[in-house]
């Protein structure tokens, strides 16, 4: 169940994603003109998202953040969906399977 600190934590996410531009980078990565089969972290967008669900999936991970009161927040799986391409791609050019892989799990938890 989640706590008042797991509150508290979700509320910084939530600035610290204002105060990177994941608004901006949302709108860029849910346009209708994105295509998740092309994009790459090349694009800072693709990774802003990409960095910010990977935080929030190691917070996770590790129990240090509720990842119920995450799932009932954000679609995990649908942002995976749009950006997760991009980071196999770049697993599989780096042969590192663990690149962005706190993300995934997380949207696995949440299904499509």
């Amino acid at each position: 169940m989640a706590s008042r600190e797991d509150a508290a934590l979700l509320v910084q996410l939530a600035q610290w994603g204002a105060a990177m531009g994941l608004e901006e980078a949302q709108q860029a990565v849910w346009a209708d003109e994105f295509d998740p089969e092309t994009a790459s972290v090349d694009d800072v967008l693709v990774s802003r998202v990409l960095v910010w669900g990977e935080t929030i999936g190691t917070l996770t991970k590790n129990e240090i953040l509720d990842a119920d009161l995450v799932l009932d927040w954000i679609w995990v799986a649908g942002m995976w969906s749009r950006v997760g391409p991009a980071a196999i791609k770049l697993r599989e050019k780096h042969g590192v399977p663990e690149l962005y892989e706190n993300f995934e799990a997380l949207a696995s938890k949440q299904g499509s």
